[in-house]
């Protein structure tokens, strides 16, 4: 039976694009949502996958939906941590739930979701935890200290679960995409996003696809080998 792999935030823009990527690798695709109603179920028409409401920043939350998804759907082997907020802001003028917000559904749901999963990959002795970081994690980002501490910390995230799973058979990578063509970046305004494109050695910005398609590479057995990497996926704009 073909493998089950869960995204978070899987209903839409790059996780979406991951979501359907995994799917046409033949994977068994869970998305975890959290409020969008609407889309949620235009997801399930359009890929016949589940998804399933969970709010990633509250352990017992994610704990009882995850239960109910290995019951459901079967054990989860291949974690895409992709859920994530911006409230942006200032350091000075920055309110501090927004600091808490970005910081607990950016980097605390990895925590959440990953220990979650870890036993019973370990018990397997396989498994592929993929986390979405960003290229603002990577460089930082003027109004972004919150955004850009908590994708930071999920570089380090990775890194130290990479160690701890090599030996039973679990990968642990982060991707770092950089400006997307998706919802978010299409609500930016024009001549602010062709100040960005210039910025970018390859004149324009990525596809959400691109993200899924290096996500499905490393849920697959052929990235056996790689473990703890960081792959920057901005068109050159931040060569770490």
């Amino acid at each position: 039976m073909s493998k089950v792999a869960l995204v978070t935030g899987g209903t839409r823009g790059i996780g979406l694009a991951i979501s359907q990527q995994l799917k046409e690798e033949g994977f068994r695709v869970v998305a975890i949502y959290h409020g969008n109603e609407e889309a949620a179920e235009k997801f399930r028409n359009d890929t016949g996958c589940h998804a399933y409401k969970a709010d990633v920043a509250n352990y017992e939350n994610c704990e009882a939906v995850f239960k109910t998804i290995e019951e459901e759907v079967g054990p989860i082997e291949v974690l895409v941590n992709n859920a994530g907020i911006t409230k942006d802001g200032t350091l000075h003028k920055m309110a501090p739930e927004n600091w808490h917000a970005v910081i607990e559904t950016n980097l605390t749901s990895c925590f959440n979701t990953s220990r979650i999963v870890i036993v019973g990959m370990r018990e397997r002795g396989f498994g592929r935890i993929i986390n979405i970081s960003s290229i603002n994690g990577q460089k930082g980002q003027f109004g972004q200290t919150n955004y850009s501490a908590a994708k930071a910390g999920m570089i380090g995230f990775t890194k130290a679960l990479a160690l701890e799973g090599a030996a039973k058979g679990i990968t642990v990578n982060a991707i770092c995409p950089g400006y997307i063509e998706t919802d978010m970046t299409a609500a930016i305004k024009q001549e602010v996003l062709d100040s960005i494109i210039r910025q970018i050695p390859v004149t324009r910005m990525g596809q959400p696809d691109e993200i899924g398609a290096a996500v499905a590479y490393l849920a697959s057995d052929k990235a056996a080998f790689i473990t703890g990497a960081t792959l920057s996926i901005n068109g050159g704009q931040y060569m770490a």
